[in-house]
C-alpha cells in the first residue's frame, strides 16, 4: 500500500544543528493539508477510543467553532475528501483554533497528543501554551509575529520529529504511561525497538476571522526503517549528537542518546 504524503520521514527535515526554531514554510497552491483516516487502522482506534469517551473536543466558553468546522469541511471539499461523522474520524489530523487577536487557543480537537495535555493548553496563550518547551527562546521572542504571520490567510507548513519507544499514537501523559527505552546495551537491538515519531502541523485560514486551524498530523515510523542511506544515518546521527541537554531532557532522549548515536554511527 502506497504511503499517505508525507508519513514516509525525510531525513533532511532532521536540522544540523538541531535548534528548537519554527521552521515555517508557506504552501504552494494545491498542497493538501488533511488525510483520510483509514478506518481500523491502528490510528483510527487509538482516535476512537478518545472520541468514544468524549474527551476528543475542548473549548473556551462561549467560543463558536462554526467558522473553524466550516473552514476544515471547505478544504475538504477542495481536496476531493468526502466528509462522513465526526472530524476525529474522518482525518489523521488533529486541529485546534489559533486566535490571532489574542494569540490564544479557544478550541482543541485534540486525541492523540504527544506528551501533553490539552485539557491544560485551551484558552492559554502562545507564550504559556510554549512555556514548557525546551530551548524556546527564539519562539517565544518571535510569538507575536508568528501568530501574526499564520493569521494572516496565508497556508503554512511545519515538521517536528523525536525518537521514542512507544508504538502508541495517543501520548497523552494522563491516560499513557511514558514507555520503558529498551533494556539493552545492543545499540542495533535498541533501536529495533525504537520508532521514529514525527508531525506535519499546518495552519489553514478561517476566512471573515482572524483565526487558522492548526492541523497536527501524528505519524509512527519503526526506526530502522527511517534510516535507508549511511547519509540518512549521518544526518540524523549528526542532529541527535548536536541536540542540547535540555533538549534531550524535554524530548526524553537522555537515556538513549548513547545507544542511539551508536548505532546511527555504525549505519553512516
Amino acid at each position: 500500500m502506497a504511503l499517505h504524503p508525507f508519513a514516509a520521514f525525510d531525513t533532511a527535515r532532521a536540522g544540523v544543528p538541531f535548534r528548537m526554531q519554527p521552521g515555517l514554510r508557506r504552501l504552494a497552491p494545491g498542497v493538501p493539508q488533511l488525510t483520510p483516516l483509514l478506518a481500523g487502522s491502528p490510528l483510527w482506534h487509538e482516535k476512537e477510543q478518545v472520541f468514544a469517551s468524549g474527551r476528543s473536543r475542548l473549548a473556551v466558553a462561549g467560543f463558536d467553532a462554526q467558522p473553524a468546522l466550516q473552514a476544515i469541511a471547505a478544504q475538504a471539499q477542495a481536496e476531493g475528501h468526502a466528509v462522513a461523522g465526526p472530524i476525529e474520524l474522518a482525518f489523521e489530523e488533529d486541529f485546534a483554533v489559533l486566535d490571532g487577536a489574542t494569540t490564544t487557543l479557544p478550541w482543541l480537537c485534540v486525541s492523540v497528543p504527544s506528551h501533553w495535555a490539552p485539557e491544560e493548553k485551551v484558552g492559554l496563550p502562545f507564550a504559556a501554551v510554549h512555556a514548557p518547551v525546551a530551548d524556546n527562546q527564539l519562539l517565544l521572542a518571535a510569538g507575536t509575529q508568528l501568530v501574526r504571520l499564520v493569521t494572516s490567510g496565508e497556508r503554512f507548513e511545519r515538521f517536528v520529529w523525536t525518537v521514542t519507544p512507544s508504538g502508541r499514537y495517543d501520548q497523552h501523559p494522563h491516560r499513557q504511561a511514558r514507555a520503558p527505552w529498551p533494556a539493552t546495551h545492543d545499540p542495533a537491538l535498541f533501536a529495533a525497538a525504537c520508532f521514529l515519531r514525527h508531525e506535519r502541523q499546518t495552519f489553514l485560514p478561517v476566512p471573515g476571522t482572524s483565526q487558522a486551524v492548526f492541523t497536527i498530523r501524528v505519524m509512527l515510523q519503526a526506526l530502522p526503517d527511517v534510516i535507508a542511506t549511511p547519509g540518512d544515518a549521518q544526518r540524523m546521527h549528526d542532529s541527535l549528537a548536536s541536540m542540547t541537554e535540555a533538549v534531550l531532557a524535554y524530548k526524553n532522549l537522555t537515556a538513549a542518546r548513547g545507544p542511539l548515536l551508536a548505532w546511527l554511527a555504525s549505519r553512516a
